[in-house]
């Protein structure tokens, strides 16, 4: 673990910036709460409610600048943000972003379909031509680090028309595209009855041009081996969401069969599902959830902390096709990093005279949290703490 560090002095390192690849921004304001329902009924009683509020962008500008500091102060140098289907706020969100110096993807989110709550869809064509508006837009104001990325919500919010006219954009102008897969049971029997025409949800999203080389699925926890498959075919990448997939109680993913089939992986806080904001806790979670497939004898071998910390850093980079750019400390990558002060003054672990550095990292990886870390940087610029100006 230790090459992927840079050390200063002994109680300080850095090491490279954290990647959450599947943040929900509008969620944040209810993070912490509401995690008591399976997903479908939590989606229809918290979450398209909350989700139809940031029509207002004074409410969303106060949720968007809190989230955005809020994983920076934790660490996250890169973040894949779902907004909400408002292009206007989803636009704010991208300028908030730009502002606090973090480096992003967002997506103004596509649904046409919400029968619990018809307040909170679109059109067919207003979300094909919102979310032309939104990325023209957001390309048209040139941040440096800041880019639109395709957001169909998921197989049952969408008609196949929506999907269609979204994997046709999304190949126009090569974007990239995110949404959600097989998360829980219940939502991959109600796929299978609105699209009996497809083997199942994988070739969805595949025949309709959204399962491609920049294409990242949250959840994934039960998907075939004819679809990890399929996946590793087209280069597109899952992002493990294991706080989310425990509280709401979805499913677990198994990472192993997902590496084993060279499918690209990274981890995400899946915030508000994922009460947690931090990918420190990402990593924890993800080795619980490999523990519990090895508890269940599912899996004869479970992930190592190493590995988990790989897939919160350079795993993320690879899975967002920005392992050119970021994701450790390789000459000529840019430098997204935190500094890490394992004896801060307020610490919430203690280092003894015999621990090493590999006891050291793992304390701070396992019990750490913001307060350790000191300074975050983002293409070499420090970005935390706060400038004066934002």
């Amino acid at each position: 673990m230790a090459r992927y560090l840079l050390g200063r002095v002994c109680s300080e390192f850095f090491m490279p910036g954290m990647v959450d690849t599947h943040i929900h921004a509008p969620q944040y304001s209810f993070a912490g709460t509401r995690v008591d329902l399976p997903l479908l009924q939590w989606l229809t009683t918290y979450t398209f409610p909350t989700e139809a509020k940031y029509k207002d962008s004074d409410f969303a500008e106060e949720v968007y600048t809190r989230v955005v500091r809020r994983t920076l102060k934790n660490g996250t140098t890169t973040a894949c943000y779902f907004a909400t289907i408002h292009t206007d706020t989803s636009l704010l969100l991208a300028e908030i972003i730009d502002k606090f110096g973090q480096r992003a993807f967002v997506g103004k989110v596509c649904m046409d379909m919400n029968d619990s709550v018809p307040q909170y869809k679109e059109t067919t064509e207003d979300s094909v031509q919102e979310t032309e508006r939104f990325v023209i837009e957001l390309l048209e104001k040139k941040y440096p680090r800041v880019q639109p990325v395709i957001t169909p919500r998921f197989g049952p919010s969408c008609t196949e028309g929506l999907l269609c006219a979204l994997g046709n954009l999304a190949q126009a102008r090569d974007l990239h595209v995110q949404s959600h897969i097989s998360e829980n049971e219940e939502e991959l029997k109600l796929v299978e009855n609105m699209f009996p025409a497809y083997q199942n949800y994988t070739e969805l999203y595949d025949k309709n041009k959204l399962l491609t080389s920049k294409t990242m699925m949250a959840h994934a926890c039960y998907l075939s081996e004819e679809e990890l498959k399929l996946f590793s075919l087209r280069g597109a990448a899952i992002s493990h969401c294991p706080n989310s997939n425990f509280s709401l109680r979805s499913g677990v993913l198994n990472v192993q069969k997902v590496l084993k089939n060279n499918v690209k992986l990274g981890l995400g806080t899946d915030v508000a599902g994922g009460y947690s904001a931090s990918m420190l806790d990402a990593i924890r979670k993800a080795m619980m959830a490999s523990n519990s497939l090895q508890v269940n004898k599912v899996n004869e071998t479970g992930l190592t902390l190493e590995e988990a910390f790989q897939l919160a850093t350079l795993g993320g980079s690879q899975a967002l096709g920005l392992d050119d750019v970021i994701g450790n400390f390789e000459v000529g990558k840019e430098f997204d990093a935190l500094l890490i002060n394992t004896k801060a003054s307020d610490s919430p672990f203690d280092l003894f005279s015999a621990d090493n550095f590999e006891d050291t990292l793992q304390k701070f990886l396992y019990l750490g949290d913001d307060r350790n870390i000191s300074e975050v940087y983002v293409a070499g610029k420090q970005v935390v703490p706060f400038s004066s100006s934002v």
